[in-house]
């Protein structure tokens, strides 16, 4: 698989001697979404504006599409579209007017059957020449990624795309971003909301404490990582849970009629015969039974957890 970004070995210790990123190295595929998860100071942000040649790293490498970002720099950035978390732009400008402007500081000339496509998938060409001061917060958001892509760039990063926008803007996006992928864009997005994560990455990659814990394709992630529950609704309700049942580690509602089984599925032996019999000599029986997987919300939570 061809790699179009490559970080090799990226360190960042700021003035005050603050490290905010501990030799991370991450390569992302040509074509894929990648998202990127972690909690508010994790380093999220700051391996992106490195990335982008925004921020200058205190030691390590990185390469944008075979260009590396310090020694080839116009090359490097021109392959690149940044969306970032603020909403900057100018709010006297009309949308159109802004979106051409930014392609032309990457040096491209005008292609307006371009721009009119950009600014209709993005269900923006109808408020085309309004100023974007006069435009909701989600429509700025949308404009935001129009300047972004306005150059035609192979990597789009989507740094918090969806923050305070409503549900059904964020369904819209997501579409959108699936409909970049389809063209070859590649997409990097870093989310609070691990949803967004679950619906769209191909593979993602958990950063903690400025460095990376993990990175593995989504399905396989929670392959390994996730654990099933099974869930029982008892026909009697319990008090307490009985002595012969703790080794199974059950978790007991509070109005005392579901049991939680977590379970390994990729283990052999999942306990689940072993409880069977448990519970039919206590007596227990049960209305209904379930399983569920573990989202990877829960997978994120448990691995911040164990690096904390």
């Amino acid at each position: 698989m061809q790699h179009v970004i490559s970080v090799k070995n990226i360190n960042k210790t700021y003035a005050s001697g603050f490290t905010a990123l501990h030799d991370v190295s991450l390569d992302i595929r040509r074509g894929e979404i990648f998202a990127l998860l972690g909690p508010n100071g994790a380093g999220k942000t700051t391996l992106i504006s490195i990335i982008c040649g925004i921020v200058n790293a205190t030691r390590g490498t990185v390469s944008a599409d075979g260009h590396d970002i310090k020694t080839d720099y116009r090359a490097a950035r021109s392959k690149i579209g940044l969306v970032p978390q603020e909403l900057a732009t100018d709010a006297f400008e009309s949308v159109l007017a802004t979106v051409k402007f930014s392609r032309g500081l990457f040096g491209k000339g005008p292609n307006p059957a371009y721009i009119e496509q950009l600014l209709r998938q993005l269900s923006l060409w109808e408020k085309r020449d309004s100023r974007i001061m006069a435009l909701s917060g989600g429509m700025k958001r949308r404009v935001m990624i129009a300047k972004a892509l306005s150059h035609e760039p192979a990597i789009l990063f989507l740094d918090e795309p969806t923050a305070g926008v409503d549900v059904e803007l964020r369904r819209d996006m997501w579409n959108m971003v699936r409909g970049l992928q389809e063209t070859g864009v590649t997409i990097i997005l870093t989310t609070h909301y691990i949803e967004e994560a679950e619906e769209m990455a191909d593979r993602i990659g958990v950063i903690n404490k400025g460095r990376l814990v993990l990175v593995d394709d989504k399905t396989a992630l929670m392959e390994k990582l996730g654990t099933k529950q099974l869930s029982l609704h008892l026909q009697t309700p319990l008090d307490a849970l009985p002595a012969s049942l703790a080794p199974f580690n059950l978790e007991l509602s509070a109005d005392g009629q579901h049991l939680t089984y977590s379970f390994d599925a990729q283990h052999e032996n999942t306990g689940i015969t072993e409880l069977m019999r448990a519970l039919s000599a206590q007596g227990l029986d049960f209305k209904d039974l379930h399983s569920k997987q573990s989202s990877l919300e829960e997978i994120f939570v448990n691995l911040v957890r164990e690096q904390a």
